[in-house]
């Protein structure tokens, strides 16, 4: 099934989506919100189920024209988000540009960082910032939602815990981080805003692309207009989500509505594109010996959307446009 959630106070509205991303209908009568479904999702997510079904065959009569701007996330503020670097070509390609090595143990242990949960965006929402000089930068990825997840689970284990898929646009201000990182303690200002497609679905929904752990599609990310990355969410996968929950949960379990996300998607040479702009000036360095495209400006529009085999949109569309915020005086 597909899900949604249409604002409405800090938490939105529960909206069942049909499969074609053109009708949907209120959830609320089940569960008012989507935590609330997951945290008893063992008995909320059946009717659910039989609702969406509903739905598809055209039975649901107070149905309406889905409407993606009036979208939040569908999880709108989470207990628990988890960012990867789960495609470790990546990370290494980013050294590379800066002359460094990558340790060994990079390919052996994954990279993440836990990130501000507190309040996600919606995928039409614009991306705020005081500054161009900030270093904006989109990251598109694919990220999961799970169950309570025990601590000290197995990879395989840990797969059966995945109970929603989604994009999100991780939104980075590159030239802040140099300066939080050498503090060596984090991230904190320089990771504002997360944005996520329009809905999330259940892992049944993708089919024969989801292996249970990797999702095996592309990944298009377009930027003012211009295609810039389709590369394949899973190939070149170094850490899969079952084995990145293993890791989040080694030392403690994680609560329903956790979301873990891969990192930005990224390919072997990159000759499907990139899904950053980092990646993009990374691989001019290699080439030039310095980047030559700049990071975004206020008015740019960054759109992210997965297809099926059959070309059409699987979550929606993540389709954001950059803007200056005012800082309060006085």
């Amino acid at each position: 099934m597909k899900i949604a959630s249409y604002k409405s106070g800090r938490d939105g509205l529960l909206m069942i989506v049909d499969r074609e991303l053109k009708s949907c209908c209120s959830a609320s009568h089940i569960a008012p919100t989507l935590q609330a479904a997951l945290d008893d999702w063992a008995n909320i997510a059946p009717q659910l189920e039989q609702q969406y079904e509903q739905l598809c065959q055209g039975q649901i009569s107070d149905a309406e024209t889905f409407d993606t701007s009036r979208c939040a996330a569908p999880l709108p503020r989470s207990y628990h988000w988890v960012d990867g670097s789960a495609y470790v070509t990546h990370v290494e390609l980013v050294r590379k540009a800066r002359g460094a090595e990558l340790p060994a143990s990079f390919w052996k242990d994954p990279l993440v960082y836990m990130g501000a949960s507190d309040a996600f965006i919606g995928p039409e929402d614009p991306v705020e910032a005081e500054s161009e000089e900030w270093g904006i930068d989109f990251e598109a990825e694919v990220v999961v939602v799970t169950d309570d997840v025990p601590a000290g689970v197995t990879p395989s284990q840990a797969a059966r815990h995945i109970k929603l898929i989604g994009l999100v646009n991780d939104v980075s201000l590159r030239n802040l981080i140099p300066g939080e990182l050498a503090k060596q303690f984090g991230f904190y200002q320089s990771k504002p805003w997360t944005a996520f497609t329009p809905v999330l679905v259940t892992p049944d929904e993708l089919g024969d692309a989801w292996d249970g752990a990797r999702l095996h599609l592309p990944l298009r990310t377009t930027y003012n207009g211009e295609l810039v990355g389709a590369p394949n969410a899973g190939q070149d996968m170094t850490f899969d989500f079952p084995t990145l929950i293993a890791h989040c949960a080694k030392s403690r379990s994680l609560m329903t509505g956790a979301v873990i996300g891969s990192g930005t998607v990224s390919n072997v040479g990159s000759e499907a594109g990139s899904c950053c702009l980092a990646e993009i000036r990374c691989l001019e360095t290699i080439k030039d010996g310095q980047p030559s495209t700049p990071f975004m400006r206020f008015g740019d529009r960054i759109h992210i959307e997965m297809l099926d085999a059959n070309a059409k949109s699987i979550f929606g569309a993540i389709d954001q446009v950059i803007v200056r915020y005012t800082a309060p005086t006085g």
